[in-house]
């Protein structure tokens, strides 16, 4: 079952006092203090538990009024922010247009932080619980994760989509077992599985070894399906079909990473596309998503494991409102390899 992190953001002029504001609701110096303008540059982020709240995220941005050399690029990370920001909490009197219909909370110097969360509570948004598997799932089955474990997977550990899936199979009655795919046919020996659950990148190797009366998905799609839209992602993938040499494609991940030979976004998928036509790959990683998507044919978006619903959700408007088909990487990777109405969506 996900549940996310609420994200605070705080807005207004340079030294209306939005770093003080988050050392006070962090209990700690979390952000840098200095009566000269523009000592926060970057966005600063802590996680913290607020009460009422609960698990929150507190964003401490430059000052909207930066008139610095570096004033319109600091505006322009600050504005970013709105993506995934949950509450807006706005300091110096003035509301910024471009909050848009975000819950607003307006903060002035000598409040009492309790007042303000007191006022936080009452507009904080009701999250809804979600169960990643949704209605694939029921108490007793039997679940196969086929989970790879190359160069991408870190050392010692498992990525956080396959704990989040695992910890939730087990919350919901099921016998979960997991393999890799070398080790696939070991386990289909063993057991009859009600729904198999692999990493997208291997969709086609695992749907070879199973009868097709065997329900099959991913943990990207899974995750399309919890945090984005997935009647949009399986609509944008048919986008795929009508690509032409010289198409202009974006890869958005989510978070930033360094990528390896076998990156699934830069690496894997672009070369599947290619096979289609001979398109020109755009990445976008972490808050660099282009504000002007005029140029795209296609969005193909990563499962979003570190993102909030908020900003994969802020990211398909943006597409639809740019007239722009946006997918994710498991939609894209079983529309590539054929067996997209083959796959099992939650």
């Amino acid at each position: 079952m996900t549940m996310e992190r609420l994200h605070i953001a705080i807005f207004g002029p340079a030294n209306s006092g939005k770093s003080t504001l988050v050392n006070a609701l962090c209990g700690q110096e979390v952000s840098l203090v200095s009566p000269h303008p523009g000592t926060t540059t970057d966005p600063v982020r802590k996680a913290v538990e607020l009460p009422g709240l609960g698990a929150c995220v507190l964003i401490d941005t430059a000052g909207l009024d930066d008139e610095s050399l570096l004033g319109p690029e600091r505006r322009r990370r600050t504005l970013a922010v709105l993506d995934e920001t949950d509450i807006a909490v706005v300091l110096g009197g003035v509301i910024p247009d471009l909050i848009g219909d975000l819950p607003v909370v307006t903060y002035k110097r000598g409040e009492s932080i309790e007042s303000l969360l007191e006022r936080l509570r009452a507009v904080a948004p009701k999250q809804e619980e979600r169960y990643l598997t949704g209605d694939l799932v029921k108490s007793g089955d039997c679940v196969l994760l086929v989970m790879p474990q190359d160069s991408e997977a870190p050392k010692g550990r498992l990525i956080l989509p396959q704990v989040q899936v695992l910890r939730e199979l087990l919350d919901r009655g099921c016998n979960a077992l997991c393999c890799t795919p070398e080790s696939l046919a070991s386990a289909l020996k063993r057991i009859t599985p009600d729904l198999v659950i692999t990493d997208s990148q291997v969709f086609g190797l695992v749907n070879q070894a199973l009868p097709p009366s065997t329900p099959l998905t991913s943990f990207s799609v899974l995750l399309a399906g919890a945090k984005g839209d997935l009647r949009t992602f399986v609509e944008g993938a048919s986008a795929i079909d009508n690509l032409k040499p010289g198409d202009r494609i974006l890869i958005a991940e989510a978070c930033t990473h360094v990528p390896d030979t076998e990156d699934i976004g830069r690496v894997k998928i672009p070369a599947l596309l290619r096979k289609k036509a001979d398109i020109k790959v755009d990445i976008a990683a972490g808050n660099d998503f282009p504000e002007d998507l005029s140029a795209y044919r296609l969005i193909v978006h990563c499962g979003g494991c570190v993102a909030t619903r908020t900003l994969v959700q802020s990211r398909i408007k943006k597409a639809l409102r740019a007239g722009v088909p946006i997918t994710n990487y498991g939609i894209a990777i079983a529309k590539l390899q054929g067996i997209l109405e083959r796959i099992a969506l939650p």
